[in-house]
């Protein structure tokens, strides 16, 4: 059932138990959440792991003087202040499983919200829906985040399955949020990161949107939430079918019993998403893909274990070679 059929306390109490019960005890300590946070004040060093660690923390100096690449953590700011970008542009009014990409993005937001709530923390988002982009203002405690979470699921109830294509893109929707909110924090991006913008047929070019990412992993930590529907990937055969895109409203019709049609379709699916998979990579951005089809609390689960095992063997290393 679509979270936009029940009643907003419902989803609120259903999306809390589901989140609390099975996440409570993997993330833990002060704000000690999915990655290691930012924060203003140097930590201690550690020895820099390629591909986990950003290169733009290292340490040249201590680097220079022992001949190995070492990496300076910092202190995460006592208050954290989160801000999420979410997507609600047509092509997320999308779903053929246990849930619509709407609805998956919501719980995303919710589960980022629980895990990062500590006394004093701030929450707030931006919202890209029917081609404007609305700003829910960040406040703390657990009362405010379900606030939130209720507008962002009236945001989603009363938008229309087709809408004229965006007059805000997302690439600009990510740069207006990071420029506004200057304060480092945590930022997420929770999206599926189909824009009409890239309507390009060469999978080689870089998406619109990358530059923004790039420009807001620079002074915050990101995380992008990729939300993928299985149809998307691929196609059943059913014969002649009528598909219409959700941000242009152009109409197709598709044969799905050719099998070099289905062929085609899926990969051109496959290079669309390792596109935007190289795009986040280059941007430094962590990410996160969520499928309707599948156990979203354990994707988040093995994503955030993932993590915190980098960071441990990390800081094991770093201890060896002070010893």
């Amino acid at each position: 059932m679509s979270l936009s059929q029940l009643a907003p306390e419902q989803v609120l109490r259903r999306l809390e138990l589901q989140i609390v019960r099975r996440l409570e005890g993997f993330l833990h300590g002060d704000h000690f959440s999915l990655l290691p946070g930012p924060g203003s004040e140097s930590a201690e060093a550690r020895i820099y792991v390629p591909g986990s660690d950003d290169v733009r923390r290292i340490d040249w100096a201590l680097s220079a003087r022992t001949t190995i690449p070492h990496v300076r953590d910092v202190i995460a700011d006592r208050e954290l202040e989160t801000w999420t970008l979410v997507d609600l542009s047509p092509s997320m009014h999308f779903g053929t499983a246990a849930m619509e990409k709407r609805d998956l993005a919501i719980a995303a937001v919710a589960t980022m919200g629980l895990l990062t709530f500590r006394v004093g923390d701030r929450f707030g988002a931006y919202v890209l829906s029917q081609g404007m982009l609305r700003r829910l203002p960040a406040r703390t405690g657990r009362p405010a985040l379900y606030g939130l979470l209720r507008s962002l699921m009236r945001e989603s109830a009363s938008q229309s399955r087709l809408a004229d294509p965006a007059p805000q893109s997302f690439g600009a929707a990510i740069t207006s949020m990071s420029r506004t909110q200057r304060k480092r924090g945590l930022r997420v991006v929770v999206s599926d990161f189909i824009d009409p913008h890239d309507a390009s047929s060469d999978v080689q070019a870089t998406p619109s949107w990358e530059r923004a990412m790039r420009e807001l992993a620079e002074r915050h930590q990101a995380i992008a939430v990729e939300i993928i529907d299985p149809r998307e990937l691929d196609i059943p055969n059913v014969g002649y079918v009528l598909l219409q895109d959700p941000e242009t409203g152009q109409v197709r019709q598709l044969n799905t019993a050719d099998r070099k049609v289905r062929r085609r379709y899926a990969v051109g699916a496959r290079l669309q998403r390792e596109r935007t998979a190289r795009a986040l990579r280059r941007a430094g951005v962590a990410h996160l893909v969520l499928r309707t089809d599948r156990d979203w609390i354990a994707d988040i689960a093995r994503f955030a274990l993932e993590h915190r095992r980098v960071a441990r063997r990390a800081h094991r290393r770093s201890s060896r070679v002070r010893q």
